[in-house]
């Protein structure tokens, strides 16, 4: 048998493996990091901002972490804050999760393109994917 062979008969067998299944996403899982943040903290305006400036950008930044929750739920439904003007707001959107974990959340206004870069029963590392974004990873924690 030559290699090309066996590469053509294990690759997809390995991209099943590691296809997560809907099922497995349902649940609540809480923002601890996201790749975002940290072009902020780097950024001129936060490294020459006063003590009391600092302290109020990190005071939002845990905000915004401890305030973003995705609540994946049966028949393909995500129940999720958003922050609207500053303001937070509880969402619901249709779901898809379809081949090499690609997840599209049908929000109201748009749909919107994450794949899943990293998953395990208590971890999840999502890379949104648009043409204007390069927020980058956003990991999740599952949470009871």
């Amino acid at each position: 048998m030559n290699l090309s062979l066996i590469t053509s008969f294990l690759l997809p067998l390995f991209f099943y493996w590691n296809q997560v299944q809907y099922s497995e996403l349902v649940g609540t899982w809480q923002l601890t990091y996201f790749e975002g943040i940290e072009k902020i903290v780097h950024s001129p305006e936060y490294q020459n901002a006063t003590p009391m400036q600092r302290a109020n950008m990190d005071a939002r930044i845990k905000f915004r972490l401890e305030n973003t929750v995705y609540q994946f739920e049966e028949k393909d439904v995500l129940k999720y804050i958003d922050f609207v003007n500053q303001t937070v707001v509880q969402k619901k959107a249709k779901i898809e999760l379809r081949d090499e974990n690609m997840l599209i959340i049908h929000d109201e206004d748009e749909d919107r393109l994450a794949k899943i870069v990293e998953f395990s029963p208590k971890k999840m590392v999502l890379l949104p994917i648009s043409a204007t974004s390069k927020s980058g990873k956003l990991v999740f924690e599952r949470i009871k």
